[in-house]
């Protein structure tokens, strides 16, 4: 028996299996797995834990980025509304600037007329004083001459017109 080789190999392995139990190694590796087991657990923990503040922030950029695109077609649309009102406005301004403006172009129109008008006038009362002292110096008969007077009157008015 001590000869047989199995029977060394039997009590090396019971001598191995009492050397690890009297060192306690499975107590160590069961401590070991159970300190990996827990910081692979904590490992986990704080990856869902990331996770789930991943998800909130990203929740977060979507409501802001959906306030960000509501408040972008807010500043578009009123951007347009003060756009059209001051187009109308401007539209208003220059409808009166042009009336003005026509206001005194006709205003100019009736000045030159009336200037126009006085100046012919006054011609006319120079070529009836002219007339009048022709015939003056020509000596006309009264009744000759009454009849070329009443006959230039008559025709002032027709020149006027």
């Amino acid at each position: 028996m001590f000869q047989d080789p199995a029977f060394w190999v039997a009590i090396a392995f019971l001598g191995f299996i009492a050397l690890i139990t009297y060192l306690k190694v499975p107590a160590m590796v069961t401590k070991q797995l159970d300190e990996r087991a827990v910081k692979i657990k904590a490992d986990l923990d704080e990856a869902r834990k990331l996770r789930e503040d991943a998800q909130a922030l990203f929740a977060d950029f979507q409501r802001r980025q959906r306030e960000a695109l509501t408040t972008a077609d807010e500043i578009v649309a009123r951007a347009k509304e003060d756009a059209e009102i001051l187009k109308k406005e401007s539209i208003a301004e220059l409808e009166v600037s042009l009336k003005r403006r026509q206001e005194l172009a006709e205003s100019k129109i009736r000045q030159a007329e009336e200037k126009a008008v006085s100046e012919v006038q006054s011609i006319a009362v120079d070529v009836a004083i002219a007339a009048a002292s022709k015939l003056m110096q020509d000596g006309l008969k009264d009744q000759k001459s009454d009849a070329l007077v009443d006959q230039s009157i008559k025709d002032l008015g027709s020149q006027l017109n």
